[in-house]
């Protein structure tokens, strides 16, 4: 008889946890669902699509074009800093559809993650800035570089800025140089070290030039 009870409960036991296991199941699937029904088309395109999908998606659908620079500015991952690496590759110099955006990158810059910097930097610099946001967007660049915590990748796209400051105003060239000393540069990579190199002599090419 208590064999009988015990089988039995062994058996109440079993169908338990294959309910529980349904259960636990359905939602994982529900919760994955709700939230392919909730991303965008360009959100998924962002997330589910190679370089090439993407760059003719938003050629195609230019009425997105708003809604990239909207999650290139904003704070939600993944697709931020995939939409603001994707306006870059379609964007033209001085594209007047960033253009009036300007204020709100430079703005958002310090509070965005690694990735996401990087590619805004280099939206950046394709972009005419106004003399009013050059002061911020410079203090930002040389806060940036001078974290030699930060990513190689970020430091080197916020020096390429500082470079471009002082090409235009070269009264700026000592303090761009000083921030070349061995305590910024000895944690690159040999590569980004030889880049920043040939940036400094481009620089001091085109202010050579320049005078006569």
């Amino acid at each position: 008889m208590l064999s009988k009870i015990l089988i039995s409960h062994f058996d109440y036991l079993l169908k338990l946890k294959t309910i529980f296991i349904t259960l636990i199941k359905f939602k994982y699937s529900y919760s994955n669902i709700s939230r392919t029904e909730m991303e965008t088309k360009l959100e998924q395109i962002l997330t589910h699509s190679y370089k090439e999908k993407m760059i003719s998606y938003l050629r195609k659908y230019p009425e997105d074009f708003e809604a990239a620079i909207e999650l290139a500015i904003a704070d939600k991952q993944p697709y931020s800093w995939r939409a603001a690496w994707l306006l870059w590759s379609v964007m033209d110099e001085n594209d007047g559809r960033l253009q009036h955006n300007v204020r709100r990158i430079v703005e958002v810059i310090p509070f965005r993650k690694y990735n996401q910097q990087r590619e805004l930097l280099k939206i950046l610099y394709k972009l005419e800035i106004e003399e009013e946001l050059e002061g911020l967007l410079f203090d930002e660049c040389v806060t940036l570089w001078k974290d030699i915590g930060n990513q190689a990748s970020v430091r080197y796209n916020a020096f390429k800025l500082l470079v471009k400051f002082a090409q235009k105003y070269p009264e700026l060239s000592s303090e761009i140089s000083y921030l070349t000393g061995s305590q910024y540069v000895n944690s690159l990579s040999a590569g980004v070290k030889d880049c920043v190199s040939r940036m400094m002599k481009g620089k001091c090419e085109k202010r050579v030039n320049s005078r006569e």
